[in-house]
């Protein structure tokens, strides 16, 4: 398994990872109204969820012509 095919995983991965976390600070916020540091965690989480989609389409654009075995 190349460099390439283990980095894409964990980058994947990440990315769920992060959108996930976003989604559940985003919905514990709603529940509670009162707790502003959900509020926050959720948002930068989704934006590192952003960041992520963006440094993997990168990733891949410059590693186009390497194979992933």
């Amino acid at each position: 398994m190349s460099l390439k095919a283990i980095h894409l995983f964990f980058v994947t991965a990440l990315s769920a990872l992060t959108l996930g976390c976003g989604i559940w600070f985003l919905k514990g916020y709603s529940e509670a109204r009162d707790n502003k540091g959900d509020l926050i965690l959720g948002v930068v989480s989704i934006v590192a969820f952003g960041a992520v989609i963006v440094y993997g389409k990168y990733f891949l654009k410059k590693l186009k012509k390497v194979s992933y075995l």
